[in-house]
C-alpha cells in the first residue's frame, strides 16, 4: 500500500529532473531565405520570389531588383511599407505578416546576394542626371546615386539595373507626394521639376546600366545625402519668379 502511495510521487520527481521541453520554432521565420520563398505566416500568396524572382533580380518590369542593395536601405523599406510611412497596394499586405525580425532576415538575405549583371548595350547619360539644371532647381542625380547609378553608401541606393517602368512610376510617386519616406524630403525637392521627358530618359538608361554595387562607406553616403540638401537649399533661395 504504501509503495503504490509513493509511486506517483517518485514519477513527478523523476520527470521534474528531466530535460526542460523544448520551446518551438516557427519553421517560417528560420531564416530570411525561407520568409522570402514561403511568405512565412502570410503564405505562399505573399512570397517575395514570386513578384522579385527566386535570385532576387526583379521581374523586368514593375517589380524591382532586391538582389545586392544595402540591407539597411532594404530593411528601412520593409519596415516603412510595415508603418504605412511607403504606402503601396501590393507591398503592404505582404509585410504586414512578418516581424521586425522577418523584415530584418529577408533584407539580409536579398543584400548577400549577387547583383545580377545587364547585357543591354548602354544608353548616353542624360544630361539631367550629371548636371541637373540649377535654372529649374534640379539637382544632379549623380550627386547621391553615383555617375553610374550604383549607388553612394546605404542611405542612396543603387538605381542601376532596375526595370524602366519601376524607376518611372517611383519618379511619378515622388513627384506626387505618394511617396514621402525620403531623409529630409530630398527625393521629393530633387525629381519636382523633373520632365516626363526627362524621367523616361533617366529610367530607360538606368535600367541597362551595371547593377553590381560600389563600395561606398557610410561617411560618404552621409555627405553625399548633406551636400545634395544644402545645393537644394542654395538653389531654391537664389531663384527668382518667373526665372
Amino acid at each position: 500500500m504504501r509503495l503504490a502511495l509513493l509511486l506517483p510521487s517518485l514519477c513527478g520527481l523523476i520527470a521534474a529532473c528531466g530535460p526542460a521541453p523544448q520551446a518551438r520554432i516557427d519553421p517560417f521565420t528560420k531564416s530570411g531565405e525561407v520568409i522570402a520563398l514561403s511568405g512565412g505566416r502570410g503564405g505562399a500568396a505573399n512570397a517575395c520570389f514570386g513578384c522579385h524572382g527566386l535570385a532576387g533580380q526583379g521581374d523586368g518590369v514593375a517589380a524591382p531588383r532586391l538582389a545586392g542593395l544595402d540591407a539597411g536601405y532594404l530593411q528601412k523599406q520593409l519596415d516603412d511599407y510595415a508603418s504605412g510611412l511607403r504606402p503601396d497596394p501590393t507591398m503592404q499586405p505582404a509585410v504586414r505578416w512578418l516581424s521586425p525580425d522577418d523584415r530584418r532576415a529577408v533584407a539580409a538575405h536579398y543584400g548577400a546576394m549577387a547583383a545580377p549583371m545587364t547585357g543591354r548595350p548602354s544608353l548616353s547619360t542624360p544630361p539631367v542626371w550629371l548636371d541637373g539644371d540649377a535654372r529649374r532647381g534640379v539637382i544632379a542625380c549623380a550627386v547621391c546615386h553615383g555617375d553610374d547609378g550604383r549607388g553612394v553608401g546605404a542611405a542612396n541606393p543603387a538605381l542601376a539595373g532596375q526595370p524602366a517602368g519601376y524607376t518611372l512610376e517611383q519618379i511619378r510617386r515622388w513627384q506626387a507626394a505618394k511617396r514621402r519616406n525620403d531623409a529630409r524630403g530630398v527625393m521629393a525637392i530633387a525629381v519636382a521639376q523633373v520632365t516626363p521627358l526627362e524621367a523616361s530618359a533617366i529610367a530607360g538608361w538606368l535600367e541597362r546600366q551595371p547593377a553590381s554595387p560600389r563600395p561606398y562607406s557610410d561617411a560618404a553616403s552621409l555627405s553625399a545625402a548633406e551636400a545634395a540638401a544644402a545645393q537644394l537649399a542654395a538653389s531654391r533661395g537664389t531663384r527668382r519668379p518667373g526665372r
